[in-house]
């Protein structure tokens, strides 16, 4: 709610509404979500009438084309700045999550589109990684399965990593420098509490 009411939302009696032009003051847009979180959108001309093109499979034309450009345009703005994705969904990695947002103020960010599955974690002072969020095969990281993974990239001291990788509970970090970082998968194996305490560490190693 507060990341609504921050990008320009407006508490209404059924829900939450928001109002921006289109095509230069031709268009009006309005998006209104409910208590539920149902979006729905409604574009209306300067006559006041509803416009419906953007809706109509095949409907072609510049003008048409512009409208519907601009209408996505202005969704996928408040889908990336007002909702959390929901990629990594076990008990721990959803813990996890938490744990550095009320800890630290920090959220997942998703920095790229061919790996939609794979975020990062990043200190406000400095943007460097801490912690790095991945969905991929368990065969990748060393387990005798295809089954897929939600696994968490953490920083180590280097001088730790001998004596910390047993390839059951923690392994060389995945897709990072494997001098600095481990890995842990988010399937209960290690204890919530001491990926927290590690997770500490790697907040201050990212200091350095």
């Amino acid at each position: 709610m507060e990341k609504l009411l921050s990008f320009g939302f407006e508490k209404g009696d059924n829900g939450w509404v928001y109002h921006t032009d289109l095509v230069g003051g031709q268009m009006a847009l309005t998006v209104s979500i409910d208590d539920e979180g149902t979006i729905n959108t409604r574009i209306v001309d300067g006559s006041g009438e509803e416009y419906v093109l953007h809706r109509v499979a095949g409907a072609a034309g510049a003008f048409v084309g512009r409208v519907n450009s601009e209408f996505e345009a202005v969704l996928k703005m408040i889908s990336d700045k007002c909702f959390d994705r929901n990629v990594f969904k076990s008990e721990q990695a959803k813990a996890v999550i938490a744990y550095v947002r009320d800890t630290y103020g920090d959220d997942l960010e998703y920095l790229w589109q061919k790996f939609p599955d794979n975020a990062v974690v990043r200190r406000k002072d400095n943007q460097k990684w801490y912690a790095v969020f991945l969905t991929v095969s368990r065969r990748k990281i060393g387990l005798d399965s295809d089954e897929t993974a939600e696994i968490l990239d953490l920083r180590i001291k280097p001088e730790e990593i001998k004596d910390t990788i047993d390839n059951i509970r923690f392994f060389p970090g995945y897709h990072m420098n494997k001098k600095h970082w481990i890995t842990i998968c988010l399937d209960k194996t290690v204890s919530i509490e001491e990926i927290y305490r590690r997770i500490d560490k790697s907040y201050l190693l990212a200091n350095k």
